[in-house]
């Protein structure tokens, strides 16, 4: 699957995810280089986006929100994310085929 970057241990899975905050809907857009690209309807406020990203992809995933944490980057738009429990293969069927490029 393209060039993202998941790193994969016995506790989960790692990767980084570029917001675009205040979009019409939530959605994954595609891969951008190593980086898996979210739209967001919520703005990056108080936490707002941060809280946003995880409601939507412990939903997506099909795991409890508890599971899905942002391990850094957490006032950016550039965040590394970490799911508890869940496989590469996993994280990649949930999300394919996805779109490569520039995105929207």
């Amino acid at each position: 699957m393209s060039d993202w970057k998941i790193d994969e241990s016995a506790g989960g899975v790692t990767f980084t995810v570029r917001v675009i905050p205040r979009s019409s809907r939530n959605q994954v857009v595609g891969v951008q280089g190593d980086v898996l690209r979210v739209k967001l309807t919520a703005p990056p406020v108080e936490g707002a986006a941060n809280e946003a990203l995880i409601g939507f992809l412990a939903k997506e995933l099909g795991v409890a929100k508890r599971l899905v944490s942002i391990v850094s980057g957490g006032k950016s738009r550039s965040k590394v994310v970490h799911i508890e429990g869940l496989t590469r293969s996993r994280l990649e069927r949930a999300f394919s085929p996805l779109p490569t490029g520039k995105g929207s």
